[in-house]
């Protein structure tokens, strides 16, 4: 019997290489699939990449971690279909093909026409897909891209309708003019989960105390300014702090919190009203408090608008007793059109106490324009230019701040400015500043389920168990509904028809019922592709009045899309429905932890929905999710190509190989936080885990070939301690690493291997070369011993490997069992997992040999400290052991000790004092100014006395 040599120099790279020709020439991944039994379902998501750009080493990250369970479970006995998939709509898309094509706007986009932008994009998705897949490969990722689902296709966009239809006939569908995330550049309303993945830090902005006057007359008349305001007083003013001051155009109201006290000031001849708490920071120590008084005293209190209404002309409206917005159509006086209103969300930690409402921009700010039904003014347009007749008139909102800040300046209307460094949001995808924009946008109900969708939270299993109340949890407390329309090209369109005369909506969930309602059903029926525009073209009549109905321009979001995945890939329930109702929820599903905000929550949100509708069985989309970190780079520092610290998987892959790069990314605790990631890591890994595992692979195939050994073969007679030990560390890694997979752990279970390989290497090997060597005092039944625990040891290993590292496992496979076994299975992976033999699990022998280890390891860091090599022997070894068990433990292994330590005795103290060796040295200097002549008499006394009793 002779296994295939090892070479000790071996390049994991191309040794991976091999191994990939291996699968593919063997169809190993399709066998591992079909070649376990239908009834033993374990299902798993794979969540859709774009690939319109090249994978990145966040892109192995995921899916190394994605590829790990289901090759594990599949040794379990499951059958783990992977279906692949490929995310191809949206704005990751358009912006892409907007380059090439050299458009910057909607405008551009419609000019250059959307039925040709649109065909570009489809062109676009799929342009890497052959370096995905071939990255996929390398990697040793298995999922079925030969039948993936793909978001632009027909039967997908259908589904989506579908689910669409089911919360539209719900109630769960509605439009709603409010203040939404808008994106000028793109031209479109983002989802708050959008906006949660596109926040950036230490952003420097305008810090701007703007005063707002308060007419005399208005002062006389008021109650309160009229009993406090001294005789002769000068400009009376509230004050009110904005890091935003292109919005002060639209300025309606001021909000005081009002059970806070707030004071009127005088300084530098001035009157002002602000906060108490807040008065020293805002005025100065300078400033004098004349009175002090509650919030609520200012209610209804008037002061001058900054710009006159005029300015704006059709753009100001007024919020009416339905919260509805219509346009003003009387003159508007600029004396006192303003008011101050209540609010108890205005915080005292920061500001001035007192707040600017523009309800054309912010959320609250619109909610009080409604109670309130104040004025409503836009100074800026949809793609974020200030009106004209304003400062900064023509430029981009955020550019037309300084032109602002110089105007109130030279009006005397600015008490100070400085500049505030905080966090802003800009778009996840263009990177352009984001605007809160008061607009008509789509809405789904998901507050309504907002109960719903906590309670399905308990029940999914997250790993780390953290995101389950904390990251996940906290969003899903504070869930609003999404705005899930997009004023776009490329996405599925909003299956959604207006009548033009008597404005009735319907929904339309399925091609059948278009073209059923269609105005021309051949038209309908003819339809080939239902992406704009040649949907647009299609008309309803209404059901109401007879009229037109034309489809509402928008498409729908993305995220929309990938959370219709579990339904939208088998094209439920239009076909697949025994496919689907097997396939849902799943078991398994990971990705980084941005998809809180994104893809995990658009899965969950959509199977609550669709459970609440009653068309799904279960209201949750996945049972089991990993949520791995963030990849930094090697200094901490977050990884991108604009800092130019980013890692090309390829550099990392062609130097380490596969194997290496993930049992680093295993090992680092990726799948519970973000953690460092680089090349020299990478190195370390190898070096640490994959070579020493080589090396003991080497060493044991060298020694069996030489002396022909079949290790297959269990010793007769008594087994060695040494070895009982190795089977029995071996087995309890075997219920560990299974234990710690059960529960989504692969960082204790790669963890607990390193560990082994590591005492594998460095203390069986090592202990046992004198009996490979054929030592004198050996016989042929303890070196059979040693060649059988040490191949019972690899072969293991290279299963409990398989889901980790899947190339060297196979390479351990094919050698050690597939050589000399020809009824072995083809691969590892298509083997069975091991099983724990309980009876070989010695936990007092573990424990023993622990202590003997550490304390040998404690041995050679004190040999280490005095700088006494190991070659140089020393006449004693006192331990101090803290159990009459380990006593007896050491004194049963006091020869190994002493073997390992070089050292002629063992010594075992009783107390911890007689490991300390006291040395008594007088202070010369203290005593000679002391004692003077009797220095020499204490130094004679001290020396003769035990240093322990002095």
């Amino acid at each position: 019997m002779a296994f295939k040599p090892v070479d000790p120099k071996v390049s994991f790279p191309l040794l991976e290489e091999g191994i990939i020709s291996f699968w593919r020439d063997n169809d190993v991944f399709r066998r591992t699939v079909e070649e376990r039994p239908e009834d033993r379902l374990f299902v798993f998501y794979e969540g859709p990449p774009t690939a319109n750009a090249l994978p990145g080493i966040h892109h192995v990250l995921a899916r190394v971690f994605k590829d790990l369970v289901p090759r594990y479970k599949t040794m379990r006995g499951f059958r783990v279909p992977r279906k692949g998939g490929w995310d191809t709509h949206g704005l990751p898309v358009e912006l892409e093909v907007e380059k090439e094509l050299g458009l910057s706007s909607k405008p551009d986009i419609e000019a250059y026409g959307i039925a040709a932008f649109n065909e570009r994009c489809k062109a676009s998705v799929s342009r890497y897909v052959a370096e995905w897949e071939r990255l996929s490969d390398r990697i040793g990722f298995w999922v079925d891209m030969e039948n993936p689902y793909v978001t632009w296709h027909n039967e997908y966009i259908e589904t989506c309708w579908w689910i669409f239809k089911q919360l539209w006939d719900h109630g769960l569908v509605y439009q709603d003019y409010r203040s939404t995330p808008h994106c000028p550049r793109c031209g479109t309303s983002l989802s708050d989960h959008e906006v949660s993945q596109g926040y950036e830090d230490d952003v420097p902005d305008p810090s701007v105390f703007i005063k707002f006057r308060v007419p005399a007359a208005e002062a006389r008349r008021h109650e309160l300014l009229a009993r406090l305001l001294p005789e002769g007083h000068g400009p009376v003013s509230l004050v009110a702090w904005t890091t935003t001051p292109w919005t002060l155009p639209g300025n309606v109201a001021l909000a005081v919190k009002p059970g806070a006290e707030y004071g009127l000031y005088e300084a530098a001849g001035e009157l002002y009203i602000v906060a108490t708490a807040l008065a020293k920071q805002v005025l100065g120590e300078e400033a004098s408090l004349l009175a002090a008084f509650l919030g609520e005293a200012l209610f209804a209190l008037r002061y001058e608008p900054l710009y006159r209404p005029e300015l704006l002309g059709h753009q100001v409206m007024r919020f009416d007793g339905a919260g509805r917005l219509r346009p003003v159509k009387e003159v508007l006086s600029t004396e006192g059109s303003r008011r101050v209103i209540g609010a108890d969300y205005v915080s005292l930690d920061d500001g001035t106490g007192i707040v600017h409402i523009a309800p054309a921009f912010g959320g609250e700010d619109f909610e009080e324009g409604k109670i309130f039904q104040l004025l409503f003014a836009q100074p800026i347009d949809l793609r974020g230019i200030m009106a004209s007749g304003l400062p900064g008139a023509g430029k981009f909102a955020k550019d037309a701040d300084r032109d602002v800040e110089r105007d109130l300046e030279e009006r005397g209307l600015m008490l100070k400015k400085g500049t505030i460094r905080h966090t802003y949001p800009f778009c996840w995808r263009c990177k352009t500043p984001l605007l809160y924009y008061a607009k008509p946008s789509w809405y789904i109900r998901t507050t309504r389920e907002g109960r719903q969708l906590l309670a399905g939270n308990e029940t999914i299993n997250w790993y780390p168990d953290h995101i389950k109340h904390g990251r996940f949890g906290n969003w899903l407390e504070n869930n609003i509904d999404w705005a899930v329309s997009r004023e776009r090209y490329w996405g599925t369109p909003l299956p959604i028809w207006k009548c033009e005369g008597c404005g009735h909506a319907t929904c339309v969930g399925s091609r059948a019922e278009l073209a059923e309602l269609a105005s021309s059903r051949a038209e309908a029926e003819k339809l080939v592709d239902l992406h704009r525009p040649y949907i647009d073209e299609i008309t309803l009549v209404c059901t109401k009045c007879d009229g037109a109905m034309r489809r509402v321009p928008e498409v729908a979001d993305a995220w929309f899309d990938s959370g219709a995945m579990p339904y939208a890939q088998w094209h439920y329930p239009f076909e697949n429905q025994a496919e689907f109702e097997r396939h849902f929820p799943a078991d398994f599903i990971c990705e980084g932890l941005d998809q809180t905000r994104g893809w995990f929550y658009t899965l969950h949100a959509e199977a609550t929905l669709l459970r609440a509708a009653e068309a799904v069985p279960d209201g949750i989309a996945y049972r089991n999710v990993i949520c791995h970190g963030h990849i930094l780079d090697e200094k901490g520092q977050k990884m991108s190509k604009s800092r130019g610290n980013a890692v090309e998987p390829w550099s990392v892959l062609d130097r380490f190989g596969a194997d290496a790069t993930r049992w680093y990314m295993y090992t680092a605790g990726f799948a519970r936080t973000s953690g460092r990631f680089g090349p020299n890591l990478v190195e370390e890994a190898l070096r640490r885990f994959l070579l020493t595992l080589w090396n003991t692979y080497s060493f044991f195939v060298s020694y069996a070939n030489i002396d022909q050994a079949d290790p297959r073969r269990a010793p007769a007679g008594p087994v060695p301690e040494l070895d009982r030990w190795l089977l029995s560390e071996l087995n309890a890694l075997v219920q560990q690493v299974t234990d710690d997979l059960e529960e989504y752990d692969p960082t204790d279970a790669a963890r607990a291997i390193e560990g082994f390989v590591d005492d594998l290497s460095n203390w069986y090997v090592r202990r046992s070369r004198r009996r490979f060597w054929r030592g004198a005092s050996e016989t042929d039944e303890e070196k059979q011993s040693a060649y059988h625990t040490l191949y019972t040891a690899l072969v293991t290993l290279s299963k409990l490997l398989a889901p980790f590292t899947p190339f060297v496992a196979e390479e351990l496979w094919q050698n050690l069992v597939g050589s000399i076994d020809p009824s072995a299975p083809l691969s590892v992976h298509l083997a069975a997992w091991p099983e724990v033999e309980h009876h070989r699990i010695d936990r007092r022998l573990n424990e023993e040999t622990r202590l003997v280890k550490r304390i040998c390891s404690m041995g050679r860091s004190a040999r280490a400290k005095a700088q006494l090599k190991v070659r140089l022997p020393v006449a004693e070894v006192a331990v101090k052991v803290r159990t009459p068990e380990d006593a007896a433990a050491l004194k049963k292994n006091e020869q190994l000790v002493l073997e390992e330590l070089n050292a002629k005795a063992l010594r075992l103290l009783e107390d911890e004092s007689e490991a300390v060796r006291f040395d008594v040295k007088p202070n010369l200097p203290v005593l000679g100014r002391k004692y003077a002549a009797g220095v020499a008499t204490i130094r004679q006394g001290l020396a003769a006395m035990p240093p322990a009793a002095v």
